[in-house]
């Protein structure tokens, strides 16, 4: 099994926006991700530890105006947390070895699949596409990501 880790030449590689959503908890503007629209096969690594957290057959489209997943890949590299910022009560979610801000998840999504709506910002996030998942060494995910019909 790898071991991730906040890594910080990867924190000096982040762009000011991925930087203030990752290490200051900042939230992107709806609708702006670079990865909401995506429908490509693969995962969604954290973009400073690298740690697996979502598979794109777990992504739907939310309407909410960031990318949105039923569950993590790997529950144990999602750590969730409460969050009472902002006049609201709400589950923040953090990659558990990179310590990176990367959204929160709510109780309203299909009920087909859980119920749970992971809101997560694209700048917290790299996809992995299937063709190179084996490569990067996330072959053992390969099995939880389905091609796109």
């Amino acid at each position: 099994m790898s071991r991730y880790t906040k890594d910080p030449d990867a924190i000096a590689r982040l762009s000011p926006e991925e930087y203030r959503v990752t290490q200051h908890s900042g939230t992107e503007r709806p609708g702006t991700g670079k990865l909401l629209g995506n429908t490509a096969p693969g995962i969604y690594v954290d973009i400073v530890s690298g740690e697996p957290l979502f598979a794109s057959s777990d992504k739907f489209e939310s309407g909410c105006g960031w990318p949105s997943f039923s569950k993590p890949i790997e529950p144990a590299h999602v750590s969730e947390l409460r969050d009472d910022t902002l006049g609201m009560s709400r589950i923040e979610v953090r990659s558990t070895h990179g310590d990176s801000h990367l959204g929160h998840v709510f109780p309203d999504g299909p009920r087909d699949r859980g119920g749970l709506r992971y809101c997560i910002n694209s700048a917290s996030l790299r996809f992995v596409p299937k063709t190179e998942m084996e490569a990067e060494g996330y072959g053992d995910y390969l099995d939880q990501v389905e091609d796109v019909k």
